[in-house]
């Protein structure tokens, strides 16, 4: 079952992404910081954070949202299954509800960021394999030697 998420999901939420073993310290607080601002203010701005539940147990969550002075398009900010679920479905359903969703505001285009370190091989499939396109990398972007690869994929004409 896909949900919204609520401000009680939050620390279940960011144990599964420091569980996941892909974000750093750093990220686990800014995500926090994420779903704090979600519940204040955020989701009245259209931003969307759903999760996925399997048993009565949550295992995967995505927060998307309209891209600033753009015209309709989207960023998928954040998608996290838990480690031992991974590449088991919750994340393609995860993704494909967030395009739906996208697709239902009118939004025609949904852009993902990614890191170049050898560990993220498996996400940058993961999008190829939906039909995302590799648009760009900006080299060194997170650090030496780490760059930020981009995928779009249009969802609308």
């Amino acid at each position: 079952m896909i949900r919204p998420i609520a401000p009680a999901d939050t620390p279940t939420l960011l144990e599964l992404a420091e569980g996941t073993r892909f974000f750093r310290p750093l990220e686990i607080v800014a995500l926090r910081e994420v779903l704090d601002d979600y519940h204040k203010m955020n989701h009245a701005q259209g931003h969307r954070s759903v999760l996925i539940e399997q048993s009565g147990q949550i295992v995967g969550f995505a927060y998307y949202a309209p891209a600033a002075m753009t015209d309709r398009s989207w960023y998928l900010y954040w998608i996290a299954v838990r480690l031992n679920l991974q590449a088991k479905g919750a994340g393609t359903q995860l993704l494909h509800h967030a395009e739906e969703e996208i697709r239902q505001s009118q939004g025609r285009i949904l852009f993902i960021e990614t890191s170049s370190q050898a560990h993220y091989e498996l996400t940058r499939r993961f999008y190829l394999k939906h039909k995302y396109e590799q648009a760009a990398v900006l080299r060194d972007f997170y650090a030496d030697s780490d760059d930020m690869v981009v995928f779009r994929k249009r969802l609308s004409e």
